[in-house]
């Protein structure tokens, strides 16, 4: 007899529907045939599923058992697989009627006694079952809260293979899980950082103001303990909050990567990630012999904080170029490509050379020239040309410090961020982006009109600097930030002045 069991399969960070049939042959020797593109740990599931079967008490007669994985041409991985191979097996030996398992999804791995185990993935999976209009979803216990975020599909928590077959067949009643959304989603706004604590700095906290309002990229620049770990860790508590369509997406990343906290089914706060500068290329967007998402997508729609930037490998530096463009990770293989979204806001920090103190009042600096050269020569220009804001963070003077608390609360920022993210929302109604930072071509041109005054400013600060087309089109990008901040309509002088005065390391190229 033929079964066949309804699963489902993860390609990049969406699921896709899988079919497992299996076919149970009374003639000729007994055999374990699995056919379809099966890796490692798939092709492993037998030996998994039969330990587990014969330790429940189910016994399979001598057949010769092929096993076939549709569509066959797509390679399959992982171990959700078990599951619905260990059904299979019993719809084909006739212990559970084929229709029973119509219109059912089931994903799980089984230990050799029988128990499910948990998968990566299974909110994917979910959505995927919801999507061919399943009629329920069966997942180990542990994934139970996670798969049942996904509204409109019944979901089936189980502990036991067993429990799994009782109640497929009716023996058993197992209540479908409910998810209180609203109750996670009030945990939203629970930080236990606020730009208060942080003592002077006003500069840098207007920059970070403005990059948070137009989602610009940013780096720090400044001696060692002037706060810029500090101010990068708090960027998250001024951010807006995230979308429930936002938030599902970020959870699906952090699924597929199995690193989705047991006791938090939905991510509902913008991501921070700040990989240590010992990271590998593969490790930073993605990769590997089985591609997963690396700490770019696991950022995304929140921050990537590369501290100490220079201390990264150049070639490492040099792969977040496409994507910090483009908004999402390209891992072409030759049996697969993969897509991963990765949407962040980049945020980093150096040191003005490799002793920390150059241009410092109060200490020597004991670099030369060339080491400098060499220290600032690690970051390309293309790099550098993709991070909107370059701010100098010096040295907090003893008189902020003594100060209680900081001028401003995060709070009050996230007040004024909020109101700019709005008008761009209005603004860019209808249009493939929400936020300033993506503004490029004819669109730069009709939502930053210029003036022949401006034009005149702008020429003069880019022929002087030096600024490429790609830097040229930053500073108008900030520029339209920060009038939004001021609640001003048209670009002004003003804020061309202060948007390039945040354009750093251009001005020091041509000191």
């Amino acid at each position: 007899m033929i079964a066949k069991v309804s699963t489902a399969a993860l390609l990049g960070i969406d699921g896709f529907t899988m079919e497992l049939e299996v076919d149970l042959a009374r003639s000729g020797m007994p055999a374990f045939i699995m056919v379809g593109l099966a890796e490692g740990a798939v092709r492993e599931a037998k030996e998994r599923v039969f330990s587990a079967l014969k330790n429940t008490g189910f016994k399979l007669p001598p057949s010769r058992i092929t096993v076939n994985i549709a569509p066959a041409d797509i390679r399959k991985e992982g171990s959700a697989y078990d599951l619905p191979l260990a059904l299979g097996l019993l719809a084909g030996a006739e212990v559970i009627p084929q229709e029973k398992l119509s219109g059912l999804y089931l994903a799980g791995e089984l230990s050799l006694s029988g128990e499910l185990k948990p998968v990566s993935g299974a909110l994917p999976l979910a959505l995927r079952a919801r999507e061919a209009g399943a009629r329920g979803m069966v997942v180990p216990e542990a994934n139970g809260p996670e798969a049942a975020v996904v509204q409109g599909l019944p979901v089936f928590a189980c502990r036991t293979l067993s429990q799994v077959v009782r109640f497929v067949l009716g023996e058993e009643e197992v209540e479908p899980l409910a998810c209180d959304v609203q109750s996670l989603w009030e945990q939203r706004e629970r930080h236990h950082l606020d730009f208060a604590e942080v003592k002077g700095q006003e500069r840098a906290k207007r920059a970070i103001e403005i990059a948070c309002a137009g989602n610009h990229n940013l780096l720090f620049i400044g001696p060692p303990g002037s706060g810029k770990t500090m101010l990068s860790s708090r960027i998250p508590t001024v951010l807006p909050s995230l979308t429930f369509d936002e938030a599902l997406e970020v959870t699906k990343i952090y699924s597929v990567a199995g690193k989705l906290p047991a006791e938090q089914p939905l991510v509902v706060t913008r991501p921070f990630r700040s990989p240590h500068h010992t990271i590998s290329d593969a490790g930073l967007i993605g990769g590997g012999q089985y591609p997963r998402p690396g700490e770019l997508s696991l950022a995304h729609r929140g921050v990537l904080f590369l501290d100490e930037l220079p201390e990264f490998k150049k070639h490492v530096l040099e792969v977040l170029r496409q994507p910090l463009e483009e908004g999402r990770v390209t891992i072409s293989r030759a049996a697969v490509s993969l897509e991963y979204p990765g949407d962040v806001m980049l945020v980093a920090a150096m040191n003005p050379c490799p002793c920390g103190y150059l241009g410092d009042e109060k200490h020597h600096c004991s670099c030369t020239p060339l080491q400098v050269q060499r220290y600032r020569s690690r970051l390309s220009g293309p790099l550098l040309d993709r991070i909107d804001l370059h701010v100098e963070v010096p040295a907090v003077p003893y008189r902020d410090l003594k100060q209680e608390q900081g001028s401003i609360s995060s709070a009050v920022m996230r007040g004024r961020i909020d109101a700019a993210r709005e008008v761009q929302r209005r603004r860019y109604d209808g249009l493939h982006f929400s936020s300033n930072s993506e503004l490029s071509g004819r669109w730069l041109e009709r939502f930053c009109p210029l003036t022949a005054r401006e034009h005149d400013f702008l020429e003069g600060a880019v022929q002087r600097l030096g600024m490429s087309a790609r830097a040229f089109t930053r500073v108008l990008r900030i520029s339209r930030t920060i009038a939004d901040l001021a609640g001003d309509e048209t670009l002004t002088v003003v804020h061309l002045a202060e948007a390039i005065n945040y354009r750093g390391l251009d001005r020091q190229g041509r000191e």
